[in-house]
């Protein structure tokens, strides 16, 4: 698809607080994109100085004013407790380091305007998946700081819970799932689709990004090589007598102590019973994945998709919901129920095959579940993501009264999360939906707002999307960014083991934190999972956001 070029700047400026701070230094009142940019035509901060009218920006070399303009009238928002304005520089252009000054009250951190401004922050968000690799031996040095585990779970997993009494085969691979060390199907699944869908859409900005990863998927883009690893993983959680069922996850019957590196967590870790949710997944992602792997693995590609086709064939005979029920595992259950899922695997298996069975059978599921497309979703509802495949194919053959409204359904769920955005003096596109995970929700609901702009084109969708990516590095009530190792003042203490118990002070860098349950309740500690954990399925949403302004 044509990607429009953004010029990334320091456009909007928030400034606005309840109670001004007496310092003669107003930095922290300038809430904007703590990477010290953002690219967006819609170039603003907020400024947490009600009673400011005028403001320029200045060059940071050499301090000549470039822009001066107005600010906005005053904004009050409840949530926050906070009244701001907005310092809008949509106009500049110019490729460049600024600053926002205004005068009689300070200045903004220097920020670039530039057409490859989140190149790096992309990049090290997908390193991240990397760095999550279970069953390898990681080196990574980020900003001179040495992250380092030994090889782990070389002994996953025993298949004890799946009926065969002291048995094992191989489970080694795949990535961590959070800040713990299990491995789960469910949330493989939308984590694969996110990444593979950034892949579809950008493919060739993301092949002239680096990522520096090991050799392990000879003649695959990097891109795919990370992709990889976990679906060489996936195919394992497969039963081995061929029935199509699949494992809902494979963890250790209890979480390991957190100071606990990956290499000294030495529990037996076993598979568990099927779920269909688990098992619809399975098919989804494997489908998806065969697509996107043809071109450079045909034999492998047939593999995952054979696989899938099991798969599905099974549960096209299994009608009924199958949850796993594994009273003595205290690790994460991802509990769901399965018609989203269902929906989803026969969207990605008629994407792959063109077979008319597999559309027929998800556009009957799309009319069970009314058409809804979400704005607020995540692993427990895939529903947009069969309704996203379905709504983008070129594909000949759909229903065109089903097809419309999808589509509908799309556009209208886009210009809800817009508005949530342009409504929120934080352009936060979620408004007040506070929870375990939300800054996850900011980052995918971009997806959204993507699939939106290929149906209909329009400036605002990518705007909103600049906006979530900004609210994520700092255009947010801290003025911090959520991710760690990059911009300013980011999170010091995931909940994430390897951070806790490397006995290096700074985090694993690249890793996007839960946020909070309230407007300003969220705190910077390695205690609070719920605050402060970090997962694949949030680091998915963060990486396809910035991969879609990658230049």
């Amino acid at each position: 698809m044509k990607k429009r070029t953004i010029i990334a700047a320091m456009a909007v400026l928030l400034v606005g607080c309840s109670t001004p701070p007496a310092e003669t230094t107003y930095t922290s009142n300038f809430r904007h994109n703590a990477l010290g940019f953002l690219p967006t035509a819609e170039k603003q901060m907020t400024i947490n100085l009600p009673d400011a009218e005028e403001f320029r920006v200045r060059r940071a070399d050499n301090d000549k004013v470039v822009y001066e303009g107005t600010l906005g009238e005053v904004l009050t928002q409840k949530d926050v407790n906070e009244s701001v304005r907005i310092a809008d520089f949509s106009e500049l252009t110019r490729e460049g380091k600024y600053y926002l000054e205004i005068p009689g009250v300070g200045r903004s951190r220097d920020f670039t305007i530039g057409q490859q401004a989140y190149n790096d922050a992309y990049a090290t968000a997908m390193r991240a998946f990397y760095l999550w690799r279970c069953g390898t031996a990681i080196d990574h040095t980020y900003k001179g700081i040495r992250y380092q585990q030994e090889i782990c779970h070389q002994g996953d997993g025993h298949e004890d819970h799946i009926g065969i009494e002291g048995g094992h085969h191989d489970g080694t691979g795949g990535w961590h799932d959070a800040g713990d060390y299990g491995k789960y199907v469910v949330n493989a699944g939308i984590t694969g689709f996110t990444l593979l869908w950034a892949w579809e859409q950008f493919a060739p900005a993301l092949q002239n990004v680096t990522l520096g990863l090991p050799e392990t998927a000879p003649g695959y883009p990097e891109f795919l090589k990370e992709i990889k690893w976990e679906i060489d993983w996936l195919l394992k959680m497969a039963y081995p007598d061929g029935s199509g069922k699949v494992s809902h996850k494979l963890t250790a019957l209890n979480f390991s102590d957190f100071y606990t590196m990956p290499q000294e967590d030495l529990q037996n870790r076993y598979y568990t019973d099927w779920s269909s949710a688990a098992t619809a997944d399975y098919v989804a992602l494997l489908a998806q994945a065969s697509r996107a792997f043809a071109p450079y693995d045909a034999e492998y590609a047939a593999k995952c998709l054979e696989a899938a086709k099991v798969s599905y064939d099974f549960l096209s005979s299994y009608t009924g919901q199958k949850f796993l029920m594994q009273p003595q595992f205290t690790t994460g259950a991802y509990f769901t129920i399965d018609p989203d899922d269902r929906m989803w695997a026969a969207a990605e298996m008629w994407e792959t095959t063109g077979d008319e069975r597999y559309l027929k059978e998800f556009e009957k599921m799309a009319e069970q579940q009314k058409f809804v497309v979400d704005v607020n979703w995540d692993w427990d509802n895939m529903r947009n993501l069969g309704m996203f495949r379905y709504a983008v194919s070129q594909r000949p053959g759909k229903n065109p009264e089903v097809e419309a409204k999808i589509k509908e359904n799309i556009i209208a769920a886009a210009d809800e999360i817009v508005a949530t955005a342009d409504a929120d003096v934080y352009g936060r596109p979620l408004g007040g939906r506070y929870y375990w995970g939300c800054n996850g929700t900011v980052g995918r609901q971009t997806l959204g707002l993507q699939v939106a702009d290929i149906l209909a084109p329009d400036a605002k969708y990518q705007a909103a999307a600049l906006d979530a990516v900004a609210h994520l590095f700092g255009r947010n009530h801290y003025d911090r960014s959520y991710v760690t190792g990059i911009g300013f003042n980011p999170p010091l203490y995931p909940h994430d083991r390897r951070s806790a118990a490397d006995g290096i002070q700074q985090p694993w860098p690249g890793y996007v934190v839960g946020g909070g349950h309230t407007a300003t309740d969220w705190i910077d500690d390695q205690d609070s999972y719920s605050h402060n954990e970090v997962a694949i399925n949030w680091q998915a949403g963060l990486v396809f956001a910035l991969a879609w302004f990658v230049g």
